[in-house]
């Protein structure tokens, strides 16, 4: 007959009330428990960063599949062999593995892994019919690019902690750490590490045949659950470790977890052959991941002309002479005006010395003049320095004694404090504007510069906001420029009829493409006026008055324009 157990689920249940009943107890068990694991999961990452293929949803639908695998005995017996060696345990080994895959497909350095544990501390609940099962947080360090030995010894550290302190719910942990929560992902943890090592044949129960159940369920409470077992021959000799990735499906196809099956077979293949190398180094894609990533996604040389931009430019000036390139305050200015007026200017900054490897300072408010004196500057083989008129004094001072340009071409009444003694060019003098009448409005020939023009000479330099320090001056070439021009016309494409917007200052790089872009393909640059840029009224109105179709926006800005009511 049956005798009666000595001790029922209920003694359990009342032993772990009273545990965690004294956690304002500091000496007591629960209370020393808890106190570890706020040290052990302090700063815990809030989500790891997966390879989704899709974003996460707000709420969770929580539905599934599974991908099941096996891994040989060969492979059983390398990661028993490694674990006998640095005194683990089979799922020590096979957890180091899985942190170190997730790693490196880009969840960082800190991998909290979740996994069961069978709560039978006792021998007193051996025989007893109940559910003891808690689930302890795992955190894998692997940072410091260590070997796979070393990442193993982390994790036995780590995880013998952790089994000395498993009496406190999971559920009571969240209670305690409050982490972030949401409605689309577990807390603390969002992978799984469920690794059996009774089998099947070992569940016997008088009465009852056993049997293993399907691997899928259709539901997943994790995004990853990798659900592990091993197997042994008659013999006692090791047969393989198969099990499946439980995955969520709202955010995986099930064709990426079949590759991550690949790519963690390939990771235990290489940490098992030699541990000692750096995880990082282990190969981890097959054959033709490799190919597409070094060849397929990287085939992407095209060949650039080597051209500078005053040619691109003037090349469309001849192919449109007569059609509106810059529109200002209601003025339109034809390529053919406009070409002229810059190649006049040009000369006379060729008769002042401009040329290549000389840098002219540009210190004008948004203008048609502006666009003209920066083609201008590009024509002479210098390169222009960019001055905005609401820099601080002592940072034009900064810049222009960096950059020592030659001269800075300027307006009356620009609002700019140029350092005294500074050469300059006032356009709308009367002696600069006699000066530029005297000029030929042809193209220039190379005959007529200091030296050829060629596409490795500079083209401007734009100084960095030297929020962490002094402001750099970054030099770019003319290769550089017009590489992205092209780039960006072949993407996305600008046609004769299109109009781009110029607001960005000067003295940012987006002002570049805005300025050229469209100059070099025919189409209209459409200049906002001094100060426009910060007022999403007036960027409506002009962008509808003048039929732009092409604008940039910070997305600060652009949610500002976006709630303006024009």
């Amino acid at each position: 007959g049956w005798e009666p157990l000595p001790v029922q689920y209920a003694d359990y249940t009342l032993w772990q009330r009273e545990l965690l009943g004294d956690e304002d107890d500091s000496e007591s068990v629960g209370a020393s428990q808890v106190e570890f694991w706020r040290r052990e999961l302090a700063d815990i990452p809030d989500e790891l960063t997966l390879p989704f293929d899709r974003s996460r949803p707000v709420v969770a639908s929580y539905a599934g599949d599974v991908v099941e695998f096996a891994f040989d005995e060969r492979v059983h017996r390398g990661v028993l062999g490694l674990a006998r060696e640095r005194g683990a345990s089979v799922f020590m080994v096979m957890q180091a593995a899985v942190a170190a895959l997730l790693s490196r497909l880009g969840a960082g350095e800190d991998i909290p892994i979740g996994s069961p544990v069978a709560g039978r501390l006792d021998e007193a609940l051996d025989d007893l019919v109940g559910f003891f099962v808690n689930t302890l947080v795992l955190r894998t360090d692997v940072s410091g690019d260590p070997s796979f030995a070393e990442l193993v010894e982390r994790v036995r550290e780590t995880d013998l902690r952790a089994f000395g302190a498993q009496d406190v719910p999971f559920e009571r942990l969240v209670e305690v750490l409050n982490p972030v929560r949401s409605m689309g992902r577990h807390p603390l943890f969002q992978v799984a590490l469920a690794f059996q090592n009774a089998p099947v044949s070992d569940l016997v129960m008088p009465g009852l045949e056993v049997e293993a159940g399907p691997g899928g369920t259709g539901a997943a409470k994790f995004d990853l659950s990798f659900n592990l077992a091993e197997s042994f021959t008659g013999a006692g000799e090791p047969a393989g470790i198969s099990g499946g990735i439980e995955f969520a499906t709202d955010v995986f196809d099930r064709a990426t977890i079949e590759r991550m099956v690949g790519w963690l077979t390939r990771l235990l293949e290489e940490v098992l052959a030699d541990p000692r190398q750096p995880v990082s180094r282990a190969r981890i894609l097959e054959d033709t991941e490799l190919a597409q990533v070094l060849n397929g996604w990287n085939d992407t040389r095209q060949e650039v002309p080597g051209a500078v931009l005053p040619t691109l430019f003037e090349e469309q000036v001849a192919r449109t002479p007569d059609a509106v390139a810059v529109v200002f305050e209601g003025v339109e200015l034809s390529y053919r005006e406009v070409n002229e007026r810059a190649n006049r200017l040009a000369r006379l900054l060729i008769e002042g010395g401009a040329g290549p490897e000389r840098f002219v300072a540009v210190a004008l408010p948004r203008s048609a003049e502006l666009v003209i004196a920066l083609l201008a500057v590009l024509k002479t083989g210098a390169a222009y320095v960019p001055i905005d008129p609401d820099y601080p004094a002592d940072r034009i001072a900064y810049i222009l004694a960096d950059a020592d340009p030659m001269c800075v071409i300027t307006v009356e009444g620009s609002g700019v404090e140029l350092p005294a003694g500074t050469a300059r060019i006032v356009l709308d003098g009367p002696a600069t504007q006699e000066a530029l009448d005297a000029q030929a409005p042809g193209d220039l020939a190379d005959a007529e510069r200091l030296v050829t023009l060629h596409a490795d000479a500079a083209a401007y330099v734009i100084y960095t906001s030297g929020s962490t320090g002094r402001p750099k001056g970054v030099v770019v070439e003319h290769r550089g420029i017009v590489n992205r021009l092209l780039w960006m016309q072949d993407r996305f494409g600008l046609a004769a009829d299109d109009r781009v917007l110029q607001k960005t200052p000067s003295g940012f790089d987006v002002s570049v493409w805005e300025f050229f872009w469209p100059l070099v393909v025919g189409a209209g640059l459409v200049v906002a006026r001094p100060g426009g840029h910060r007022d999403p009224a007036y960027v409506a109105e002009v962008i509808a008055e003048q039929r732009v179709t092409t604008v940039h926006f910070v997305p600060s800005m652009l949610q500002v324009f976006l709630q303006e009511p024009a």
